[in-house]
């Protein structure tokens, strides 16, 4: 095979990541009218949102299976043809075909959340950082453009396509995969690391501190891509229109962050300076609208950039504290289990906090304070390049 040839093949680890959100991210702009359609209430609406979390979370401890078993090129090309059947079925089946295949849509994505990383660790060894950089880049984008495209596909058609139509781009991405899964990328030579931890990730205290770091920066995400809006049209007055371009801007500059932080998580030995760097932004955006939310356009940008650059942080450390693919795919779904259980529960959260203390500045304060612990595990997590 020639090395261009190699190279291409290799590159569409990051094409993988342009399918991981938009069955996601398409349906917040339409559920108001698949809960006039369906007649679901506001809390079925907030559970059918928060249903993909969840599946991340049950499926995410179990990906490791199915990728000592098929080998992880072919899990993931399996789990794309499962993620375009799902997304195109279930608009299309009723109420419960809705709820079984938004199930069935995370539980496909947790495979390529869980061994996208660790095939970019395996292919991008001397360039963890920035290819995970460029891989979250292609999230954010794919989650942009799906988020776009919802409302306009809809008012073209109705809700039910500018679901099912991401289950095209499903396929196309693994058509373009298919090429890895005939031949698929040897592992590097066995090392000292390689083969089942000795000790299960569970029981290390570092791959809790890479969890805690995970489940914190998922929290602060999903709160603001949740509740942003109406945070700011409570408190700063915001129109919903101005809100809505406030969470675009939050997408774009979690884009920008994600790409500038990879320079910071470089060293060999301590990702310190990188892990609290893109810790702080979120801080101060949340501080931000609790005191000063007149300026709310300015914390969307500011929040942003801390989200893109705090989950490529957490991404590049689950791949630089891994040591050996089999750690490495099993602490990625440790990270992802515990994160996104969290990250389901954040929004549901600061929803009761809000309802029972009758404004936001209490539900601020308490993600602040979360906010604030991430950044003392980024700082521990970030002091060495190994496991204990």
């Amino acid at each position: 095979m020639s090395r261009e040839r190699s190279s291409l093949i290799t590159a569409t680890a990051f094409v993988v990541a342009l399918s991981l959100r938009p069955a996601l991210t398409a349906v917040g702009p339409v559920l108001p009218r698949i809960g006039v359609d369906l007649h679901l209430g506001e809390a079925a609406q907030g559970l059918l949102g928060t249903l993909p979390l969840l599946a991340f979370a049950v499926a995410s401890p179990l990906v490791h299976l199915a990728s000592r078993r098929f080998g992880m090129e072919r899990a993931v090309f399996v789990s794309l043809l499962v993620l375009a059947a799902s997304s195109a079925l279930r608009p299309y089946t009723g109420q419960a075909g809705l709820w079984i295949g938004t199930a069935v849509v995370g539980a496909a994505i947790a495979v390529g959340n869980v061994l996208v990383p660790v095939i970019l660790k395996r292919d991008y060894a001397g360039h963890v950082s920035r290819a995970t950089g460029i891989y979250t880049a292609f999230i954010t984008g794919g989650a942009a453009i799906a988020s776009i495209l919802a409302v306009p596909i809809a008012d073209a058609v109705d809700w039910r396509l500018s679901l099912a139509v991401w289950g095209g781009l499903a396929v196309l991405v693994a058509v373009v995969w298919l090429p890895r899964t005939i031949s698929p990328e040897p592992m590097p030579a066995a090392t000292a690391g390689d083969g089942p931890p000795p000790v299960s990730v569970w029981r290390q205290p570092m791959a809790w501190l890479v969890t805690g770091f995970m489940g914190l920066q998922s929290t602060a995400f999903y709160l603001f891509v949740n509740w942003l809006p109406t945070i700011e049209i409570s408190t700063g007055g915001v129109s919903e229109r101005a809100t809505g371009v406030h969470l675009f801007l939050f997408q774009v500059f979690g884009l920008i962050g994600g790409l500038s932080i990879p320079r910071l998580m470089k060293h060999p030995t301590n990702q310190r300076a990188g892990m609290m760097t893109a810790s702080t932004p979120i801080f101060i955006a949340l501080l931000g609208l609790l005191f000063a939310p007149h300026l709310a356009i300015v914390w969307a940008i500011v929040g942003g950039l801390g989200q893109g650059a705090g989950l490529v942080a957490a991404l590049t450390l689950i791949s630089l504290r891994g040591r050996g693919h089999h750690e490495t795919t099993q602490l990625s779904g440790m990270a992802q289990a515990v994160g996104y259980s969290l990250a389901a529960a954040g929004p549901v959260v600061a929803g009761y906090l809000t309802q029972v203390t009758g404004g936001w500045r209490t539900t601020l304060t308490v993600f602040a304070t979360l906010s604030a612990l991430q950044i003392v595990l980024g700082f521990v997590a970030g002091r060495d390049n190994r496991p204990t």
